[in-house]
């Protein structure tokens, strides 16, 4: 799965180097394997991003991408258009990305993270709770209902592009009381004041392997037309 992913970043146009950081030695002998870069980070890390960070602090990058591991469909075009926004404005810290929502069983699941932004597309909010919540008869789920019916609701794609600095910052800041509610790190870089501009892509959500039952998905999907 890493090597999948390794050449889905590959992929994208924008990169300019693709590094594997883990602090685990199979995973960093299997990119090896394949003749990918690795960087072994500590293994005391509680978050990707400190364990990204610890990799940025020896690169002269000025724009690091994190792309997860567990995410072997990832579209190349996705790392494309989360770099762009930091490429047309030095001043923004980091980007990141959103999908149109349409499905009211996702838009009321928790492990679905909805974005609201501003009239700039700079991130608002990210919440698990359906919102925007927009006023209507009944209860939660008729509001829901209605903002899908506006096209109002964004599913959150966990893709982000930081501005390096940005990245040590964020990294080094203490966790927000939003950010340890809701358990979304992203709350914390909007509590201390760092935009985050939410890029608006098509498509459909890709599958982040998190469970058996996610890879067999996956394996389903790659599997040649046929079973050949």
């Amino acid at each position: 799965m890493i090597e999948r992913v390794y050449a889905r970043a590959r992929a994208a146009r924008r990169p300019q180097r693709v590094l594997v950081a883990t602090d685990d030695e199979r995973i960093a002998a299997a990119v090896r394997g394949f003749g990918g870069e690795v960087v072994l980070t500590s293994t005391a890390h509680a978050t990707g991003t400190d364990r990204l960070a610890e990799a940025a602090r020896g690169l002269d990058a000025d724009v690091v991408v994190n792309v997860q591991g567990d995410e072997p469909m990832l579209e190349p075009s996705g790392i494309d258009a989360v770099v762009e926004p930091l490429l047309a404005d030095p001043e923004l810290p980091m980007s990141t990305l959103s999908l149109p929502l349409d499905d009211l069983d996702e838009m009321m699941a928790p492990s679905v993270v909805k974005v609201v932004t501003d009239a700039a597309g700079n991130a608002l909010y990210f919440s698990r709770s359906p919102i925007p919540h927009v006023r209507a008869a009944g209860g939660l789920r008729e509001a829901a209902a209605a903002a899908l019916a506006r096209g109002l609701a964004r599913r959150h794609v966990g893709l982000y592009a930081y501005r390096r600095e940005a990245l040590l910052r964020f990294a080094a800041l203490p966790p927000a009381p939003l950010e340890e509610a809701e358990g979304l790190e992203q709350l914390r870089a909007l509590h201390h004041g760092m935009r985050i501009r939410v890029v608006e892509v098509r498509g459909s959500a890709g599958v982040a392997v998190d469970t058996a039952e996610d890879l067999e998905r996956v394996r389903a999907l790659l599997a040649p037309v046929g079973g050949a």
